[in-house]
């Protein structure tokens, strides 16, 4: 976890300011409905006022903006006069104005645009904190601390909204899969009449990884049904040369199970959600869950102290006080954790020994009395995760299973058949199975299971992707009859091969064992591909 004081300005700010053009298309959009009363709830300079002077808008449309950086607020004031656009700027909080707005039952404005900021939760201001509850609040959706400021003004920039009213927004690509914004997509698909989302292949804002789609939304009017949601694939900006209308009708809207949670089965075609929603339900199928329990790694605290190398258990004398460990994907490139390979991160100079003081006998011993006095002269005693122990030194819930799973993975997660009883830290989650070890590590790797996990895990700007258990406990397992993968060729070929050939290998045993044609293995594998390439932001074809 990062804390505040070591975050830039810009990031504690979360000002990632909106290019011209990607504000003029959106102003454009808005202006379809030729709205007079426009809110921008986080209005930065002013780049909006300046789109809507370029589009030549309604003449007789009135901006309400706010901006809590008083010199931005200024800033936008200025541009908004230079392009004589009849705009109020407010210096001050628009979750704390919205929420009067939204207790009256005033509904003032026929289109939002804008650019939210990008701010966690943990770095709002009390106030702020305080404002962000209280939004999920008055419309019944669930809170969580781990939510972020675009979340709760997004929310709150609906509610305002007349029905039939439209907002444009350029917001955090997570909106698709991250569990935090669980809230506002239940929240969209119940009042909105139809959403669209803009998903670039490229990075929009420059210094940062922070990936970033278009959000058009519109509001429902009575009655209305819902079509539900569509995503349109873009790459480079020559989208910004279509009309918008063009684009906001293009896409093929999706309601039903694939809108409920994650956004991310919108990105599949409709042949491989029928197919997925098929398998789903073969009785060789199973959810992770039915089959094996999940719990995160050992918690020390501070790894760099507890997880060492040879050097230093010879430097304070600690043979006696480790274990064997792994927690890192350059620990084990296969899917076999033993002694071979442990040996060889030993002589690489890896972290591989765990420091375990297990109570306070460990003070007898000169050698872990020294080790313990040199951490406290870290202040590490005063961590949080050290300070709540009853000795800061001594790791609790400490175990190791049969299986390991690395928290995060760059193509595609795999299992861990940890054959020496190493210990993991929590980079890493421990898997008590209920099958026999060895086939659910040799099962887990094939493109439906991949496939599987882009659906259900989440990730971020660098594009690693990661999952928690939860996330874990849904995906699918295929385990045919009569069908066996050696976990020792499997390791072998993770080793020496590209990962996209060993899911085929996989594939031809394990999803043939199922009785899937070809056809349909291709299916899965183009489709895990696809989702695989959009993570890490690798060009492939677009629809």
């Amino acid at each position: 976890m990062n804390f505040k004081a070591n975050e830039s300005k810009q990031k504690l700010r979360g000002g990632y300011y909106t290019p011209l053009d990607l504000a003029v298309f959106l102003t454009k959009w808005i202006c379809e409905i030729n709205p007079k009363n426009v809110l921008e709830p986080s209005c930065g300079d002013g780049i909006f006022f300046e789109a809507l002077s370029r589009i030549n808008g309604p003449s007789n449309i009135a901006a309400t903006a706010f901006e809590i950086d008083k010199n931005e607020a200024l800033r936008a004031k200025k541009r908004a006069e230079r392009f004589k656009i009849n705009t109020e700027v407010y210096p001050t909080d628009f979750l704390a104005w919205s929420i009067k707005k939204m207790i009256s039952g005033d509904l003032p404005f026929d289109a939002v645009l804008g650019n939210p900021p990008f701010i966690r939760y943990q770095y709002l201001p009390e106030g702020f904190q305080e404002n962000t509850e209280e939004i999920f609040n008055l419309l019944n959706l669930p809170f969580t601390k781990h939510t972020n400021a675009w979340v709760p003004f997004i929310l709150a920039s609906i509610a305002l909204l007349k029905p039939g009213g439209r907002l444009a927004m350029v917001i955090p690509s997570e909106i698709i899969h991250i569990p935090y914004a669980q809230s506002l997509r239940t929240y969209l698909g119940k009042e909105c009449h139809k959403i669209v989302i803009i998903d670039p292949q490229e990075l929009w804002f420059e210094d940062t990884l922070q990936g970033a789609v278009l959000l058009l939304a519109e509001k429902k009017q009575e009655h209305q049904d819902t079509e539900g949601l569509g995503i349109y694939p873009v790459r480079n900006r020559e989208f910004l040369d279509l009309d918008p209308y063009r684009i906001f009708s293009a896409p093929k809207s999706i309601n039903g199970k694939t809108v409920e949670g994650k956004w991310t089965r919108a990105l599949l075609d409709l042949e491989t959600r029928t197919l997925l929603d098929k398998l789903s339900e073969h009785p060789r199928i199973f959810r992770f869950k039915d089959i094996a329990d999940v719990d995160v790694g050992i918690v020390t605290g501070a790894n760099n102290y507890f997880l060492i190398n040879d050097e230093v258990v010879a430097k304070f004398r600690l043979s006696k006080w480790i274990y064997p460990m792994f927690g890192r994907s350059e620990h084990c490139p296969g899917v076999i954790y033993n002694e071979k390979q442990h040996q060889e991160n030993i002589k690489n100079g890896k972290p591989t020994n765990f420091v375990w003081f297990k109570d306070k006998s460990a003070q007898n011993d000169p050698a872990a009395k020294a080790y313990i006095s040199y951490g406290k002269k870290q202040n590490l005693h005063t961590r949080y995760k050290c300070r709540t122990r009853n000795l800061w030194y001594s790791v609790p819930s400490v175990y190791s299973t049969e299986i390991g799973m690395l928290k995060r993975a760059h193509d595609t997660p795999r299992l861990i058949f940890n054959k020496i009883s190493a210990f993991t830290t929590d980079t890493a989650y421990r898997i008590k199975s209920r099958i026999k070890p060895e086939r659910l590590v040799g099962s887990f790797i094939n493109s439906l299971t991949a496939l599987s996990t882009e659906i259900e895990g989440r990730h971020y700007g660098g594009g690693v992707l990661e999952l928690v258990p939860s996330e874990i406990e849904r995906l699918l397992i295929p385990l045919p009859h009569q069908v066996s993968t050696s976990v020792g060729d499997l390791d072998h070929s993770i080793r020496s091969m590209p990962i996209e050939n060993v899911l085929s290998l996989q594939d031809g045993r394990i999803l043939k064992g199922l009785g899937l044609s070809r056809v349909s293995q291709q299916q899965l594998f183009n489709a895990w591909s696809e989702l695989r390439n959009r993570r890490q932001r690798v060009s492939s074809d677009l629809n």
